[in-house]
């Protein structure tokens, strides 16, 4: 296993690079999901899910969507449902594999692809709406720098409670 401190950096990086460059993180972040510190609560995220990989050398992903999926919740009042989850805990788990096989090279190219492919930062903004007298509707806009329109969501409907459902893209 790569133990010097240049190559943990390295494998840090890899951590930074995949949740930093996470919409679901970036707009809880931005939009105060976290409270004040939330921009604090993501750095320190980030060493705590290093850290995670190197107190467990061999973790499943489910492992890991388990962990970052309560951390989300806890600190940052967020359950992630969208299918992103698995996806970064896919990536950080082939860095991690990466890394333990001193495989440094294809871990630092895959930072940079990662780094050089991020688009701009989501951003979700509230529409005003005719909600009901008690306040508690609001309808949410998401905003993304790269949109798929080849294959479009289905339309948002409103479920028994009240809360507008989008499904997710195939």
């Amino acid at each position: 296993m790569a133990a010097s401190a240049d190559s943990r950096a390295l494998f840090t990086d890899g951590v930074r690079a995949v949740l930093h460059t996470w919409p679901v993180l970036q707009i809880a972040v931005d939009n105060g999901f976290g409270g004040v510190y939330g921009q604090q609560k993501a750095d320190w995220l980030v060493d705590v899910v290093q850290q995670y990989f190197h107190d467990n050398d061999d973790l499943a992903q489910d492992e890991v969507e388990d962990f970052i999926s309560t951390l989300m919740d806890q600190e940052f009042q967020t359950v992630v449902d969208d299918g992103s989850l698995p996806q970064v805990c896919v990536r950080l788990v082939q860095m991690f594999s990466q890394w333990q096989q001193g495989a440094l090279q294809q871990l630092s190219d895959s930072i940079q692809l990662l780094t050089l492919n991020q688009t701009s930062r989501a951003k979700v903004t509230a529409q005003p709406s005719d909600s009901d007298s008690d306040g508690e509707t609001q309808e949410m806009e998401f905003e993304s720098a790269s949109v798929n329109t080849t294959n479009p969501p289905p339309p948002p409907h409103e479920d028994k409670d009240g809360w507008t459902l989008v499904g997710k893209r195939k």
